[in-house]
């Protein structure tokens, strides 16, 4: 029986470290002996380009390939396509091109199952995947959740940040009413986290006396750091870059937390708060 679990990794506002932590999660769960694949759902390609690709535009096949044959009815194999990276994990690189198949979404019958059609198909080789969701509550957002087991919010404490994520958690609603009733929330992600500042604080604060009443607040925070979004620059997770950073330490504590929810969701059911 197959036990792989997909998790997207998606918030509408862009620079919460939603990118940085698809990565860094995906090798932390490497490290723990788990098989992983990276989707990069964005036709940013920051995924991509963050993995050590520099060209990704000049990629052969890429996720737009791929969901461009689905929607064309074409056959296609799951595994081309895929690249390993030095860290354990595979990843399924994305470039602009992914830009074009999102506008022909709109046209195309059963729209929103063409990722999770690709999404099943890899399953079997894996223990977790993880989807990078683009910034915007389009189809390719919508896509995302309805190939996705679970949903982790990265979010900033800040106000703008914590103001926007009452559209997402409508969008995630509504996906889990009408078309993926399976989908959860794992949890709310605070990333950029600076303690020293009463703001971030009060915000911290805030969402938990309000939003983490009825949706999970993680354990785990991740703390500001330039290191973060420097290791990018050089193709590589935190782990390899800072190894002993605090940093490095969060995201090491968040891949433990992450399995330990899913072992939990396995012996029980409960109330996600959706």
């Amino acid at each position: 029986m197959n036990h792989c679990h997909a998790i997207a990794i998606t918030d509408q506002k862009g620079g919460v470290g939603k990118t940085t932590t698809t990565i860094n999660l995906g090798v932390g769960l490497a490290k723990e002996g788990r098989r992983v694949l990276l989707i990069d759902a964005d036709p940013q390609g920051s995924l991509t380009i963050g993995l050590g690709v520099q060209k990704p535009d000049e990629l052969d096949v890429s996720l737009g390939t791929v969901m461009g044959n689905i929607i064309q009815d074409k056959g296609f194999d799951p595994r081309e396509g895929i690249l390993h990276h030095a860290e354990g994990i595979d990843f399924m690189p994305s470039n602009i091109e992914l830009s074009g198949v999102e506008i022909s979404l709109f046209n195309v019958m059963s729209r929103e199952y063409v990722l999770k059609t690709y999404v099943d198909a890899v399953r079997k080789d894996y223990d977790y995947v993880l989807i990078d969701g683009m910034p915007s509550l389009g189809m390719m957002a919508i896509n995302t959740l309805v190939a996705a087991d679970s949903v982790i919010i990265p979010s900033q404490p800040s106000f703008l940040s914590a103001k926007g994520l009452d559209l997402l958690l409508r969008s995630v609603s509504r996906v889990k009413r009408s078309i993926n009733q399976k989908l959860r929330i794992d949890g709310i992600l605070l990333t950029m986290v600076d303690n020293r500042t009463n703001n971030a604080k009060d915000i911290i604060l805030s969402l938990q006396q309000g939003i983490g009443q009825h949706i999970p607040i993680l354990k785990t925070q991740i703390p500001h750091s330039v290191r973060a979004s420097e290791s990018s620059l050089y193709g590589k997770s935190i782990f390899a870059y800072d190894p002993r950073g605090k940093v490095t330490m969060a995201y090491e504590a968040l891949a433990k937390e992450v399995m330990n929810i899913e072992r939990a969701k396995t012996d029980r059911s409960r109330d996600d708060g959706i």
